[in-house]
């Protein structure tokens, strides 16, 4: 039978670490996605690569340093990157398609529903789906932020059995080999740990978004999601293939056997209803600690919403941790925030339990 394979590709990959989209390396890639492809394996793309080419075509014009600048990179640039990806695939016959998504698309649960529904149909029609973040009209809100968190989300879309991410490292290191010349690549990660995140550096190009963190991350939710994902070189000569036949190269992580239920899987569709803010210490216990959400923890309710249904959980920043279904309304929620565990039947007359969102029924990012 075969497989489901999710490729993302990052911006160093695709630029071989210039300023413009480097034709020839997206070709080698070309040539193994329609090896693959002709032996009926279902490939779809998360291609970064948009801003890179933007900024190229307009021939690296100064602009302001604003979000409306990059979305303008964007719109300008993704039309310039599919056109790149389209005449490359014409040569071994293959017909494509684009896909932009925002967080929106994969909250909202029409149009989840609707995202998996279209990636399908072009699956089965033998079309090669490229997708990208819709950067051209996502807010900070509605942004994913990086196509390696978008490429894990994809995964879950279309029930993949892999996930590649090729970037401009060879693999997961103990410590930054940019730094280290004594750094030891780590080949299996049998399951994320904090050590694990905390191995992680930062970006190592200027034009992409996502680093090595974003990586690990996107690595959580997908094997969570039964999902085996690699982190390999872009650079490496026909990585794409060697991965699919089993070789040994970069760092491949395990999928989980205790992977994410379809109640949690859904979570990345399901409409959220409000929102909580949390304080320093909750959002420690939840990245760090894989605790449950404690009343204790929460400073501020957002929004009408049952018992039952998702909420986002936020930071004191506004960044989105996590995603839950909570054991109480908001209602009483806005009456025992910031309250101990064991207060909360004195204080509501009933309880539904110590937490107000448990672990089991959440999903952190």
């Amino acid at each position: 039978m075969s497989k489901t394979r999710v490729i993302k590709l990052g911006t160093s990959t695709l630029t071989n670490g210039s300023k413009s989209l480097s034709r020839p390396d997206m070709l080698e890639i070309v040539k193994q996605v329609a090896k693959l492809h002709q032996q009926g394996e279902r490939i779809i793309i998360v291609s970064s690569g948009a801003v890179a080419a933007g900024r190229d075509y307009l021939e690296h014009r100064e602009l302001p340093a604003t979000l409306a600048s990059k979305q303008l990179l964007a719109a300008v640039g993704q039309s310039q990157l599919i056109q790149v990806w389209e005449s490359l695939f014409s040569i071994y016959g293959i017909k494509i398609g684009q896909m932009l998504i925002t967080r929106a698309d994969i909250e909202n649960k029409e149009h989840f529903l609707n995202a998996r529904d279209t990636l399908t149909a072009l699956l089965d029609q033998g079309i090669i789906p490229i997708i990208n973040e819709n950067d051209a009209v996502a807010t900070a809100e509605f942004r994913i932020g990086d196509n390696d968190n978008l490429s894990a989300l994809v995964a879950i879309l279309a029930q993949a059995e892999q996930l590649i991410l090729l970037t401009d490292q060879k693999a997961l290191f103990d410590s930054d080999p940019r730094k280290n010349p004594n750094a030891k690549q780590i080949p299996i990660v049998e399951k994320i740990t904090p050590a694990i995140h905390q191995m992680a550096g930062g970006s190592g190009t200027l034009l992409g978004t996502g680093g090595m963190s974003t990586k690990i991350a996107a690595a959580d939710i997908a094997t969570r999601s039964g999902v085996e994902t690699f982190i390999a070189s872009g650079n490496h000569p026909n990585i794409i293939i060697e991965l699919a036949q089993g070789l040994e190269i970069g760092t491949r992580f395990l999928a989980q056997a205790d992977k994410l239920e379809a109640k949690k899987q859904w979570l990345f569709g399901a409409p959220p209803a409000g929102k909580m803010v949390i304080d320093k210490g909750a959002e420690n216990a939840l990245l760090h600690q894989q605790k449950s959400l404690l009343p204790a923890g929460i400073l501020q309710i957002v929004g009408q919403f049952t018992r039952g249904e998702v909420v986002k959980i936020l930071n004191l920043e506004g960044k989105v941790l996590a995603l839950g279904i909570t054991r109480y309304n908001n209602d009483a929620l806005d009456l025992i925030k910031g309250k101990k565990s064991n207060e909360i039947e004195t204080i509501l007359g009933y309880e539904f339990g110590a937490v107000a969102v448990h672990r089991n029924e959440m999903v952190v990012y």
